[in-house]
């Protein structure tokens, strides 16, 4: 089946009151966990590191699809695993925040090196040094302010966890929205062994 909503939909009826299972692949597994969970049926999305462990514990070595989707088969047997759920809206707001925040400062990280180059060479024409710094200050202004705007939805969302996480000594903003994007506000988790 094609990885769309046609090809989502095309599986459906093979797939209904049975438990899906899946690893956790980057962007790739969000559409289908959540067309899943949104037609009824149980999902469940494992992280990749699990699943590689259980097939080393079985002595598993191949490495084709359909020995991935047998490992992944027998793991869910064995274990149940816990109920996906997709996250919040405020969740995927700061998650694709800090996404467009990372490639803004690898972007803003590359012209600033660039520059740099220019102006150890000693050949940079003063227009086109001038242009560069500006075009450097606007990644600036956008890095701030996508800043402001994730730790706005913070505060709206999550002021108390955040204000427990800025109680640990080395944790700052940028370490506080990470934290709860990525473990989805901790409802990722039952207790702190896994987070850890």
């Amino acid at each position: 089946f094609a990885n769309n909503i046609k090809g989502f939909t095309a599986m459906l009826p093979h797939v209904l009151d049975t438990h899906v299972v899946m690893e956790a692949t980057g962007p790739y597994y969000f559409q289908l966990a959540r067309f899943i969970h949104q037609s009824g049926e149980k999902v469940s999305v494992v992280n990749p590191l699990i699943i590689r462990r259980f097939a080393q514990m079985r002595m598993s070595r191949a490495k084709t699809d359909q020995k991935d989707a047998m490992v992944i088969a027998e793991f869910a047997q064995m274990t149940n695993p816990k109920l996906w759920e997709p996250p919040t809206d405020s969740i995927q707001c700061i998650r694709n925040l800090e996404t467009y925040l990372e490639g803004l400062k690898q972007r803003r990280y590359m012209l600033s090196n660039q520059l740099h180059a220019f102006e150890a060479s000693g050949t940079i024409e003063a227009v086109l040094c001038e242009e560069i710094k500006q075009e450097v200050e606007s990644y600036d202004k956008r890095i701030r302010d996508k800043e402001q705007q994730v730790a706005a939805l913070i505060d709206e969302n999550f002021a108390e966890m955040a204000g427990n996480l800025r109680s640990i000594p080395g944790i700052g903003s940028r370490s506080i929205s990470i934290l709860i994007s990525s473990t989805d506000g901790f409802r990722m988790f039952d207790n702190y062994k896994q987070v850890i």
